[in-house]
């Protein structure tokens, strides 16, 4: 048995390996080196989860490679993968399960011993080693296996989805190959890969000393004035977009116009550097400043200064560089997509955005979401320059992008595209229809919304109001806390477009998985912590600020309605009470006249549903977020990889919890909304029906859908449907239930498509 540290280091080098081929091969190698035997393979889960395949050897016949498949339970490999079970053997020719494959040559080897790698409760596949002389492997040589295994199994599960494009590219194969990541904008698109920032980088610049210093001079400042010009442009691009997409060109220009960095450049090209090694040297010494430290929004800085660095290296390689003509539907990829990067791909040929980095809440997945363009985010390490120019799609509905796909492959995702669209077109004759039941009982369908761009397709998708306006994206993409007078310019825009219909929205909802990169919070449990209605109210200089805006853009339209977020006390909204009347009384003294607006809280803290009738004499509605109280209810950090597969949005505890709610809320008066991504899953809206809820609030693009689904069912027959769900136990039984019953409506597509 190897010592700790030999472990520790295989795993470190493992870890640090750039492709899926080469994990593979240093876990083969450093397996076969410890344990002294004459093979060693890996045999890795296909896509599609049928076959065991051999992916690497290191002493079998190599032409076996990709050829021997094995269906789970088949052979001594799929034996392993079926009961995810060790197998140890002192002659495999003779174990009842063996199966021989002429390519592999492994007649000769008797001694075997293979282990199952396991990534969340999946194989995702098995290492074997392998000796010529029977020999009866031990139980120090059985537990290195497993603990092999067991700590390589995050490491291969991720090289899986990030390395092995790069290991499939590297032998040419024509392959389904796909990432991974984090859905940041939903929907499909189809395109060429095109690189953000094009195929320069800083790693090819090398330290040469210039011939003519001042002719190096003239280039960057020739390179700065191109770089602003483009930033000028894009900002011109992005006119019809928020003030606040604006706002980060701005930021940009100021990077760029920086006296000390332009500067410090000047400096070395005095030095004798050629203008690219001396904006190499500043740009890498300024951004690993920011990137160094620890607070998120400095990091950011970081990023933007390498973003910057790097438009102006272009104009410094290429002078007389002219903007890319795109002649295709385009899938933008980068490390971090940029606002600018996004600017320069017209509008129509913009099909999908894939960061490396990044999560749904960055600015490219926000921008990405108002633009109404599919994005994934977080997909790890590409090879992006092997990647630019092949056809890919990007599934935003799954997180999922595939490069290089087969003909088959691109053929169903064209047709499904095609369908999808044909489809979303046949929804526009119930456009001005209500959300009404076969037997009549209506459904107000609202819009969640955080940004400017999304008030046209709310309104163009029939939406009846907003149900939920996320007043701290303005909040997070600005670079400070955004004054009294800017916000009350965004939420009197916001009711005037929207008006007379209802605008709910929740004051500022920030910590958790939304920090403000200008004001960092440390804690160890960010979500149990400080956040929601906790931080306005111990920061009542911001709070009055963002209630006197609210209220003030409120004056002459009445059609305003706040909502607190992460109220989990009856004394927190007491408190807020006491500072909305303040506020109303000091407007009313200043000779603005507002009405008070309806109030309500958002139910998302367990606690809360035990205080309704404590509560329900100081409000007027409530509105159920779902992505919350299912967290808090189930234990469960959505944003973990490691528990997030046990986020169950119907499960049954969740579905009683809003049955309670429900039943309460109807028998103490009060309105009841539930947004939240469970209104835009049309097996849940079924059931949502039942519930007797007044409105639902989604994403603009799920509103014909959803409300499609609610005009196929009467209100008895939701009720129904609930009645059984209340009584099984878990929600996939809960789920297959349901989309037999919609597949027998003829909305079997709408559970097809991901919505």
């Amino acid at each position: 048995m190897p010592s700790l540290s030999r472990l520790r280091k295989i795993v470190q080098d493992v870890s640090s390996a750039a492709t899926l081929d080469e994990t593979l091969r240093l876990i083969a190698e450093q397996a076969k080196d410890v344990m002294s035997v004459d093979v060693c393979s890996i045999y890795l889960k296909d896509t599609e989860g049928q076959d065991m395949v051999l992916t690497f050897t290191d002493g079998l016949d190599q032409s076996a490679i990709g050829r021997v498949r094995m269906p789970i339970g088949d052979g001594l490999v799929g034996h392993i993968a079926k009961h995810q079970q060790l197998l140890n053997t002192d002659d495999a020719i003779r174990h009842p399960n063996f199966h021989y494959f002429p390519e592999t040559n492994e007649d000769d080897y008797h001694a075997f011993l293979g282990a199952p790698i396991v990534h969340y409760r999946e194989v995702v596949g098995v290492l074997v080693v392998q000796q010529r002389e029977i020999r009866q492997f031990d139980e120090e040589d059985e537990a290195f296996l497993v603990t092999m295994a067991a700590q390589l199994s995050g490491t291969l599960g991720h090289a899986m989805n990030s390395g092995k494009v790069s290991a499939l590219l590297k032998r040419g194969k024509k392959a389904n190959t796909y990432v991974d990541g984090i859905v940041g904008s939903s929907g499909v698109g189809i395109g060429k890969v095109a690189l953000a920032g094009g195929n320069i980088c800083f790693k090819d610049v090398e330290e040469v000393c210039a011939l003519d210093q001042q002719a190096e001079l003239q280039d960057f400042d020739r390179a700065l004035g191109s770089v602003r010009r483009e930033l000028d442009a894009g900002y011109q691009q992005m006119a019809d977009t928020p003030g606040d997409v604006q706002a980060i060109f701005e930021a940009y220009r100021m990077i760029l116009d920086s006296d000390d960095l332009q500067q410090t450049v000047r400096d070395k090209i005095d030095d004798g550097l050629v203008a690219p090694a001396a904006l190499k040297l500043v740009i890498e010494e300024h951004a690993s400043i920011f990137e160094a430290m620890d607070d998120p929004y400095f990091q950011a800085r970081g990023e933007d200064i390498r973003n910057i660095g790097l438009r102006v290296l272009r104009y410094l390689i290429e002078p007389n560089a002219v903007p890319a003509q795109y002649e295709q539907p385009i899938i933008l990829v980068g490390d971090i997509v940029s606002v600018s990067d996004i600017a320069e791909i017209p509008a129509e040929k913009l099909a999908g955005i894939v960061c490396q980095q990044g999560s749904s809440l960055s600015h490219t997945a926000i921008l990405a979401g108002a633009l109404g363009v599919p994005a994934v985010m977080g997909v790890g390490e590409l090879p992006q320059r092997k990647l630019s120019g092949q056809s890919a799609i990007l599934d935003g509905y799954r997180g999922r992008v595939h490069f290089q796909p087969s003909s088959a492959l691109m053929a169903e995702y064209i047709r499904l595209a095609r369908q999808e669209d044909e489809f979303d077109r046949s929804l526009d004759k119930i456009r001005d229809l209500p959300a009404e039941t076969l037997d009549g009982s209506r459904i107000s369908l609202l819009v969640n919304t955080g940004l400017l761009a999304d008030i046209s397709p709310g309104l163009e998708k029939g939406a009846e109001g907003i149900g939920l306006y996320r007043t701290e994206i303005p909040f997070m993409i600005h670079d400070s806390f955004p004054s009294e007078q800017m916000q009350f310019q965004t939420y009197r825009k916001v009711l005037e477009e929207f008006h007379p219909r209802p605008v709910t929205m929740r004051t500022l909802d920030i910590g958790g998985d939304k920090p403000l990169p200008y004001f960092p919070v440390e804690e160890d449990n960010p979500y149990l912590g400080w956040r929601g209605i906790r931080f306005t109210l111990d920061h009542p200089e911001i709070f009055s600020g963002q209630l006197r805006a609210l209220l003030r853009a409120s004056e002459g339209l009445d059609n305003l309605r706040i909502m607190l977020p992460m109220v989990s006390s009856v004394e927190e909204v007491d408190s807020f009470l006491e500072i909305l009347d303040n506020k109303l009384q000091v407007l009313a003294d200043e000779g603005v006249k507002v009405k008070r607006p309806p109030i309500g809280i958002m139910v998302e803290v367990p606690s809360t549903m035990f205080l309704l009738d404590f509560l329900a004499p100081k409000l007027d509605f409530l509105s159920i977020g779902t992505n919350d109280l299912t967290q808090y209810l189930l234990a469960v950090d959505r944003n973990n990889d490691q528990v997030a597969r046990l986020f169950s949005r119907l499960h049954p505890a969740v579905l009683r919890a809003l049955a309670m709610i429900c039943k309460q809320s109807d028998e103490l008066g009060l309105e009841c909304c539930l947004c939240g991504e469970l209104a835009a899953d049309p097996v849940a809206v079924v059931l949502l029906m039942g519930l007797g809820l007044d409105s639902l609030s989604m994403n603009a693009h799920s509103l014909p859908r959803m409300k499609h689904v609610i005009r196929s069912f009467t209100q008895k027959e939701a009720k129904q449907l609930l009645e059984r769900s209340l009584a099984m136990s878990s929600e996939g039984e809960i789920r297959s239930m349901l989309n037999q019953v919609l597949e027998e409506r003829g909305l079997g597509g709408l559970i097809r498509s991901g919505v």
